[in-house]
């Protein structure tokens, strides 16, 4: 039989040879590109954001089109591939890729149209937060997403969608209105209101379990160019950490929706570029904010955040919503080694507040930080038959970040960040934002508290849209029939 190998020897497993001919037609039938191993595009074309995961796939299919994606969810099913999909690869877990399998490439799709008159905008699964915001806001139009612009929109979306709107206009996934998705068997579907209703609920939220989401169709609002931007640090040492979320606390008990708060703690790094120099090396808190509504309003609204002391730095002010979305860009580049975990705090009373200074003044690396966000207005008035998220009960979102650049440091950081999660539960219910979740090597324990009442049905709709659970490198939900 003439046969390519696709293996390496440092990634042999049993699909290891895929018939040549079956090759040369899957890639015939492609738009894109096919990269394999050994092509020279495929060190640059296997990488992913998170430089803890190194993987190496035996085909990454670079989808041009819908057709793309249908061609390549069927040929790895006719193959037995182990399926990785990919948007904008920033997945904090990896899974925007595998070993040995095939990585289905979703970056091409990153076309944006946008309907001023009735305020939906429709966006390949490929678009960043970047892509989507610079094609709004030539209308004067937003869609709520996430902070760090290079996110892709498809996972965020997926997954939930914490950004600065979050309060006025809920989560990402709460202004998904319709959706175009390949499944497993290679189908096109329509998820909306009116067509696969089960699914829209399903994809708000519920993971990449029930198919590949070619194109995105949010609800926008009207906001910008300009808004009211609140970014301003004050030195953590002493008793200011501790300080400092109390005041945070204070804040948002009376903070109109307008307004989504996020509260962060963290080291200077030595030879910052930005804060003054007496600051490196030693600990800093940060309230970072966003007004959705009139810039004057937001600048009195919000200044209650820029009075907490002698700020280290305040790049607060009225500036372009776009570039507010990239406030947080440089702190987080391509490469760094990274594990993320949440918790859903239900109260943040004081001795919770105790506990996050304690662990927050031990972290291993400059670069880690722990980042607490006001979860309130509009994400709460959502209901459980509308969306399959789960975290609207909690008052805060608690996400501490261990980030840094030396693999001998591996094991200090995780024990770190491990730590403190286990430290924080008895202030929760155990559920989890699961776009920040480790490595998920908490398994289908995690998946259930995170979910909570909506697991089995996500269960049940895992079971009728995809019952071998052929998507399975995502936030997993197994099918009702407990097919692995």
């Amino acid at each position: 039989m003439d046969t390519f190998a696709l293996t390496t020897e440092q990634t042999a497993q049993h699909f290891a040879f895929v018939e040549l001919n079956s090759i040369h037609e899957y890639q015939a039938r492609l738009q894109g590109e096919l990269v394999r191993r050994g092509d020279a595009a495929y060190d640059e074309a296997r990488v992913v954001w998170n430089g803890m995961v190194d993987r190496y796939p035996a085909l990454i299919a670079r989808c041009a089109s819908v057709a793309d994606v249908v061609a390549s969810v069927n040929f790895a099913r006719q193959n037995d591939l182990v399926v990785a999909v990919r948007g904008g690869g920033h997945n904090a877990a990896g899974h925007a890729t595998c070993d040995d399998g095939l990585v289905i490439d979703l970056s091409p799709l990153r076309q944006i149209s946008v309907d001023p008159v009735r305020q939906i905008v429709r966006a390949g699964g490929g678009a960043t937060i970047a892509d989507l915001d610079a094609a709004t806001q030539q209308y004067g139009l937003v869609v709520p997403m996430g902070v760090v612009s290079q996110t892709g929109i498809a996972g965020l979306t997926l997954g939930g969608g914490f950004g600065w709107l979050r309060n006025k206009y809920g989560l990402s996934c709460d202004n998904l209105i319709a959706a175009e998705v390949v499944t497993a068997e290679g189908q096109v579907i329509q998820a909306s209101e009116t067509e696969n209703r089960d699914l829209l609920w399903g994809l708000r939220g519920g993971g990449g379990n029930f198919g590949i989401v070619t194109t995105f169709e949010y609800r926008a609002y009207s906001l910008g160019p300009d808004v009211a931007f609140t970014f301003v640090a004050y030195s953590g040492e002493g008793e200011q950490m501790k300080k400092s979320i109390e005041h945070y606390r204070d804040y948002v008990s009376a903070a109109p929706d307008e307004v989504s708060v996020l509260w962060g703690a963290g080291m200077v790094p030595a030879g910052h570029p930005v804060f003054p120099v007496e600051a490196h090396g030693r600990s800093f808190v940060l309230f970072g904010a966003m007004y959705a509504g009139s810039p004057a309003d937001g600048q009195h609204v919000m200044q209650p955040l820029r009075d907490f002391g002698q700020p280290l730095l305040d790049f607060s002010g009225v500036m372009p919503y776009v570039q507010a979305q990239k406030v947080f860009d440089a702190d987080y580049p391509a490469g760094w080694r990274r594990y993320w975990k949440s918790l859903n705090l239900n109260r943040l009373e004081d001795a919770a507040i105790e506990r996050i200074v304690s662990h927050a003044r031990r972290q291993p690396s400059p670069f880690s930080t722990v980042a607490l966000w006001h979860i309130a207005g509009a994400v709460k008035r959502v209901g459980a038959d509308e969306s399959a998220f789960n975290g609207r009960q909690a008052a805060h979102l608690l996400s501490p970040e261990a980030n840094w650049t030396n693999p001998a440091d591996d094991e200090a950081n995780l024990a770190w960040l491990r730590n403190l999660s286990a430290d924080m539960e008895e202030f929760s219910d155990g559920s989890r934002y699961l776009n920040f979740p480790g490595f998920q090597e908490e398994g289908d324990e995690m998946m259930r508290r995170s979910f909570g009442n909506q697991y089995s049905r996500l269960a049940a709709l895992k079971q009728k849209y995809d019952p071998t659970n052929f998507f399975s490198l995502n936030q997993n939900i197994k099918p009702a029939n407990g097919i692995l």
